[in-house]
């Protein structure tokens, strides 16, 4: 019994790190605000962070309670498509925060290609994720 004790009490503190790491992450370095500049919703700002409290809540809850959705194959797609988006703008968001691409391209002297490097990440991605999505066995 106090090995179960403890074992809740781990797990509840790990919760309590990794939720406070995210909300630093999001907070300090001004996520939410600048995905929402970018896409030219900055009206939105609260929808945005309710979105996405409300999608750790309820993906917690999913995994924990063992939450089944039986969609058809389409429907999944467009799921997906949607979600693929959303971690591409807060990417993009993040990497203009953290001004990773002008650091990049100043070192590597691409100061002129910033748009096809930007372009190559990009389709980079897509290829990638299309080639292990689509490519029988590698999930």
């Amino acid at each position: 019994m106090d090995r179960i004790i403890l074992l809740m009490v781990i797990g509840l503190a790990e919760g309590v790190v990794v939720g406070t790491a995210l909300v630093a992450f999001l907070t300090l370095l001004d996520i939410v605000p600048r995905l929402a500049q970018l896409t030219g919703t900055g009206d939105r700002c609260r929808f945005f962070e309710y979105a996405i409290t409300s999608g750790a809540v309820f993906g917690t809850l999913g995994v924990f309670l063992g939450w089944n959705m039986h969609l058809p194959g389409l429907a999944a797609a467009v799921i997906g498509f949607f979600m693929g988006i959303f971690v591409g703008l807060l990417a993009a968001a993040l990497t203009e925060v953290l001004n990773v691409l002008p650091v990049l391209s100043r070192r590597l002297g691409l100061q002129r290609e910033i748009a096809g490097l930007l372009a190559a990440i990009i389709f980079g991605k897509i290829a990638g994720s299309l080639f292990y999505w689509l490519v029988p066995g590698l999930w």
